[in-house]
């Protein structure tokens, strides 16, 4: 069984770090999970979220579901006559 802790946060710092060395280290996401005791889907999005957002976007909350893109329902307006 792994020694991982579920749900634990991580600082930016490390996730920038963990990110730069993979790609500076040419690793993949399993050996970079390996080395920083972390699993490799956190990798994946940690990878992601760099390269579209750049290191900052590493700083930003990324919780919960996203959103469908449908606008919310508006109650309807009560007419009067």
């Amino acid at each position: 069984m792994s020694k991982r802790v579920p749900n634990k946060k991580y600082t930016p710092e490390f996730k920038k770090l963990v990110v730069e060395t993979m790609l500076k280290g040419k690793l993949g996401y399993s050996e970079t999970a390996e080395r920083f005791e972390i699993r490799h889907k956190r990798v994946q999005d940690w990878e992601r979220i760099y390269l579209e957002e750049g290191p900052e976007g590493l700083a930003i909350e990324h919780r919960g579901r996203g959103s469908t893109g449908r606008p919310k329902k508006l109650p309807k307006a009560v007419e009067e006559d």
